[in-house]
């Protein structure tokens, strides 16, 4: 399968944001891709550097008018389309929302974020409220997709649960940079944690995964922070976690992976870690911790 990504520093500007994505999806259409992967919350800015009322205007519902936009451009380009949009529910209940649209621009399906962090400069439990789908794969006329966003990729017990529904690949929209005041050694530490771990879970599962990034620097509107350096670095691994591309860490990138599904099956055969799982030992894994 060819796999477009697009790796994007955005502005303040969410009709700018929109267009330039727009005419990237559509030039990598032209070029082949088959199914297109957008970052988180690609629209805006990353707003969760503050807590601020004003920002759930940029919330929208589902479908709506975002929807609409972005039905039309998978149509027009004939590509799957993988979005992270911040979905308005109703009044007072908003969630990071993963919206699929086949490639006849019809919505083949949605993921709502399940884990929320909380952390300086990524307030997200004040904007969103956790999923209540569930990690159920979303069907699409080139496969089964696992779709996850951004702080669900340090958790295995999502990568497994959709695996275990039949996802055929993993992916992940992303938003994840660097605290300003970080020594440089503890940068490379955390990105470096953030790729192995999915490529554990790519290992774990004997599933490609695709993250996408976005990059640039965001102040942090507060001034509390010295805002975020986003690590770029968007990548996709085979089944067993070999990198198939890397992206550049303070540049935006758009690019066409060749993603070889038929290699899952072969790599289960090798490794079979499904048909090894002790499931009848796994009793403590949906406890909070066992004293």
């Amino acid at each position: 399968m060819k796999i477009g990504l697009i790796q994007q520093s955005n502005t303040e500007s969410v009709l700018d944001n929109r267009n330039r994505l727009r005419e990237k999806i559509c030039r990598l259409a032209s070029q082949g891709a088959q199914i297109v992967i957008l970052q988180e919350l690609h629209d805006s800015l990353y707003f969760c550097q503050e807590e601020n009322v004003a920002n759930f205007d940029l919330a929208a519902p589902i479908p709506g008018e975002v929807t609409d936009y972005y039905s039309a451009v998978a149509r027009e380009c004939a590509v799957v389309l993988v979005t992270s949009l911040f979905e308005k529910r109703t009044a007072g209940l908003y969630h990071n929302t993963a919206v699929v649209f086949d490639s006849d621009g019809s919505i083949a399906g949605k993921y709502r974020k399940m884990h929320i962090p909380d952390d300086p400069a990524y307030y997200e439990k004040f904007y969103f409220t956790p999923g209540d789908i569930g990690f159920e794969p979303i069907n699409t006329s080139l496969g089964r997709l696992g779709v996850l966003v951004c702080w669900d990729q340090w958790y295995p017990e999502a990568a497994r649960l959709m695996a275990l529904k039949g996802a055929q690949m993993l992916i992940y929209p992303t938003a994840i940079g660097y605290e300003s005041t970080d020594t440089d050694a503890e940068k490379r530490r955390q990105r470096e944690a953030w790729m192995t771990i999915q490529r554990g879970h790519a290992v774990a599962n004997g599933l490609p995964v695709i993250t996408v990034n976005r990059t640039g620097h965001e102040d942090d509107p507060s001034g509390v922070t010295g805002g975020i350096d986003f690590w770029g670095s968007s990548f996709v691994t085979g089944p067993q976690g070999e990198m198939l591309y890397e992206a550049p860490i303070h540049e935006e990138a758009e690019t066409i992976v060749d993603v070889d599904l038929n290699r899952s099956e072969n790599v289960r055969r090798w490794w079979p870690f499904l048909r090894d799982r002790r499931i009848e030992c796994y009793d403590g894994i949906n406890k909070r911790f066992i004293d």
